[in-house]
């Protein structure tokens, strides 16, 4: 019998039985769909992790020299947070110190926040991001102005009350208005808005744009921090290598000017998106070796299933098959039609699953802040595993079937 024969064999029988099809399908079907959609979210994550959270909140090839980490990953016991609470501040004069001593070529900015309510008018916006930053803080975190612009240094130096507005908080004080030139009042201190920055989006259902950033030496130093100290001094190099490097040279500086001691611990960190990274490396690694184990109980019950389906098709079948031995097919026919018949549904199930997995995954990104990204390898896996099931599921109910003496096989009632 043709290939291409059998398929359509399988499919006539596919349509002429539906339940009992359906039944053959679910374990197929909900093992892919389960793959589809699993692989789906922990690709998009680890884009998402990569490009948003890593690019956007901590920067590319970027450190920040700090008191303790701002970001804590595994578990922080509180000897540990009073071990970093005792820590000196980053200082000026440290920050000073780091900035000219790495001899990389990297920008280096002042950085300090809190959070501030800033009024325009009778409108109101609580727990913004307020900043205080040097120049430099806007190439550091690649942001764009899409009105206006940053402040200068001079600006900076001389501490001139301006103030750069994060998208969502521009829409929301000023609602249409154009916001450059207008003043809006941070703890009861006048600003001037001079740009606004191109909107940044939402990371895990967060807004990344309700901040506000001015100038590090402006009025706003008497709220972010204490006299002369910062939270943090952000380094940008222009590779890797490069940022390796610099933390290697400022972690010398500070050790010298904190005089510590070979075997001392440091007391300050160097805060990176790495440890960030390798944290959800980890999870993304557990997930994708928990995966298979979990697709291969579905999948193992999809071809259980099929198997006995397809048991009880041969029986049902059995002077059909009887038949077309007395007509002259051959074994290997009998063999190839219950064969492809079984991979057909398998394969049929494995591409309803991948259907419903994208579409479970896209769901889940529209209605969630987790993302997805459909991998293409996992589509072609999860219907090659549908098709692989089917062939192991297929091969002995075929084998019997081709086995059957045709005389008995008339005979059966």
């Amino acid at each position: 019998m043709p290939f291409f024969e059998a398929i359509r064999l399988a499919l006539q029988t596919i349509r002429a039985q539906k339940l009992k099809s359906a039944f053959s399908l679910i374990g197929v079907f909900i093992g892919v769909m389960f793959l589809i959609a699993v692989v789906s979210i922990v690709e998009g994550m680890n884009r998402y992790m990569t490009d948003k959270f890593a690019g956007t909140l901590l920067g590319v090839n970027t450190f920040r020299l700090r008191q303790f980490p701002d970001v804590q990953i595994g578990e922080t016991t509180d000897s540990m947070w009073r071990a970093w609470t005792r820590r000196p501040r980053i200082s000026y004069v440290d920050a000073e110190a780091v900035a000219r001593g790495i001899r990389v070529p990297v920008i280096t900015a002042w950085e300090s926040s809190t959070r501030a309510t800033l009024t325009y008018g009778r409108k109101q916006a609580k727990d913004i991001s307020l900043t205080g930053a040097s120049d430099s803080y806007f190439d550091i975190r690649s942001f764009r102005i899409e009105q206006g612009r940053a402040f200068t240094a001079q600006e900076d130096q001389n501490g001139v009350p301006v103030v750069v507005l994060g998208h969502e908080l521009a829409d929301k004080l000023f609602e249409g208005q154009d916001p450059l030139g207008r003043e809006v009042k941070v703890f009861d201190l006048s600003f001037r808005v001079i740009g606004v920055v191109e909107k940044q989006g939402n990371l895990l259902g967060l807004s990344l744009d309700k901040f506000a950033i001015a100038p590090a030496n402006s009025p706003v130093k008497r709220w972010v921090n204490p006299p002369r100290v910062i939270d943090a001094l952000a380094v940008k190099a222009g590779t890797q290598s490069e940022m390796r490097e610099a933390m290697a040279q400022a972690e010398a500086i500070m050790r010298s000017r904190r005089h510590l001691r070979p075997r001392d611990p440091d007391d300050f960190a160097l805060e990176t998106a790495d440890e960030v990274l390798d944290f959800w490396g980890k999870i993304s690694r557990v997930l994708f070796l928990a995966l298979p184990g979990l697709v291969a109980v579905s999948l193992v019950v999809g071809g259980i299933v099929i198997m006995n389906i397809m048991l009880m098709a041969v029986a049902e079948r059995t002077r059909e098959i009887g038949l077309r031995k007395s007509l002259g097919a051959r074994r290997s026919d009998i063999l190839r039609q219950f064969l492809v018949e079984a991979t057909t549904l398998a394969t049929v199930g494995a591409a309803v699953g991948v259907a419903t997995g994208i579409g479970l995954a896209s769901l889940i990104a529209a209605v969630t802040p987790l993302p997805a990204s459909v991998a293409p390898w996992s589509i072609v896996v999860g219907v090659a595993l549908g098709a692989g099931v089917g062939i192991a599921a297929g091969v002995y109910p075929a084998s019997r079937a081709a086995r059957l003496d045709p005389i008995a096989a008339l005979r059966q009632e």
